[in-house]
């Protein structure tokens, strides 16, 4: 089979007409780098902001035209909308339909606290989407997602876990996960699993060395893709571990996906928690709930005579829970195995049930998922404790 090339594709491309109707969309310089990855290619299509919406009929025009190609498993295409100085972000594109085959269930309907979130597209058979976040990178966050989402599958849920870190994917090495995922019909692909979660990753489609050269819009078609075109089942909660900071991914999964709310973990250390403040006004923004903050590496215990050590300082992330109003959900210790079993893909919660580590990310993920159930008003499984 002729391996598939980018000339391949701006060959097709160039019999896509622009808006114009005389010239092709190549001609007139508006495709985007090409990325080719695993028979799957990206890129993305220049266009004036204020006509971002009108242009929607072109991309999917362009999306057709690559799928037909030969070799071509898929195609995320998106519209980048030119924006002035000053005017705000470009108008988001329509996402992808939820899978046809994915079946709802009465058993936890996704919360819907407010009238934003109600406008979102629900994911039929998900109770409740959380988002893991952090204002820096860092800090732990995939290390206390996937902790998290293991701590709330030790207690009788069902839990999957996304990794919209595309840029940074970590999940496929804390989970030891390997190999590509399988597409059923409608090019619908099948999470991978491992521990009893499921897990979806940028870094099961793309090897572990390639570098992500792509435009924002190109990421938030990757995200929705990922979210919206995976066969998840019946989930009780999915934990979404979301890229550092406060950029166009995060304000796409914020404004986008129906959120039942969002942990942020921070560092006792100011800096962090000055990043950490940034992250949960976004939220805020958006009116996405704040669940938490959870303080990791709060302080090293010394392996050899106990004793602590509080290296970044300490409490911080408390003070700012109080000062801000929301929960303060716990302090995860800064230790040896915690690192050296994240490294070794079977993270802390699966390898050492019964430490205090384990312990603390239990009661994290107890606080958690009671104020799920608060702010939806919803009957859900119980989360019980030995």
């Amino acid at each position: 089979m002729t391996e598939l090339t980018r000339d391949m594709v701006l060959e097709a491309l160039g019999r896509v007409r622009g808006p114009d109707l005389d010239r092709s969309i190549v001609e007139l310089k508006m495709v985007s780098d090409i990325f080719i990855s695993d028979g799957k290619v990206y890129f993305s299509i220049n266009v004036p902001a204020e006509q971002a919406e009108k242009l929607e009929p072109l991309r999917q025009a362009a999306e057709r035209t690559v799928k037909a190609l030969p070799g071509v498993k898929g195609a995320v295409v998106s519209l980048t909308a030119e924006r002035k100085q000053g005017s705000g972000p470009p108008p988001p594109r329509p996402s992808a339909a939820a899978p046809s085959h994915s079946h709802s269930h009465s058993h936890a309907p996704t919360p819907t606290p407010s009238g934003t979130q109600r406008s979102k597209a629900e994911l039929p058979g998900i109770g409740a989407i959380i988002a893991v976040a952090s204002g820096k990178g860092g800090v732990g966050k995939s290390t206390t997602a996937v902790n998290l989402a293991l701590a709330l599958k030790a207690n009788g849920l069902r839990v999957g876990i996304l990794d919209a870190d595309v840029y940074g994917p970590s999940m496929p090495r804390l989970l030891g996960i390997t190999g590509r995922p399988q597409q059923i019909e409608n090019r619908i692909i099948v999470p991978m699993e491992n521990f009893g979660i499921k897990v979806m990753s940028m870094g099961f489609l793309v090897d572990e060395g390639t570098a992500m050269i792509w435009r924002g819009p190109m990421v938030q078609s990757a995200l929705m893709q990922m979210l919206r075109e995976v066969a998840w089942g019946d989930l009780d909660v999915l934990v979404v571990d979301m890229p550092p900071g406060t950029g166009d991914a995060q304000l796409t999964m914020a404004q986008q996906v129906p959120l039942a709310g969002a942990v942020i973990v921070s560092t006792p250390q100011d800096l962090a928690l000055i990043d950490a403040r940034k992250g949960i006004n976004m939220f805020n923004k958006v009116e996405v709930p704040v669940l938490g903050i959870v303080e990791n590496m709060s302080y090293f215990i010394a392996p050899d005579t106990g004793n602590r050590y509080d290296i970044f300082g300490h409490g911080g992330a408390r003070a700012e829970a109080e000062a801000i109003g929301v929960p303060f959900l716990g302090e995860v210790p800064l230790t040896i195995s915690i690192r050296e079993h994240s490294d070794a893909g079977i993270p802390v919660v699966v390898a050492e049930p019964d430490s205090p580590q384990t312990a603390v990310y239990l009661s994290i993920a107890e606080k958690v998922w009671s104020e799920v159930k608060a702010r939806s008003g919803r009957a859900a499984p119980a989360i019980v404790f030995e």
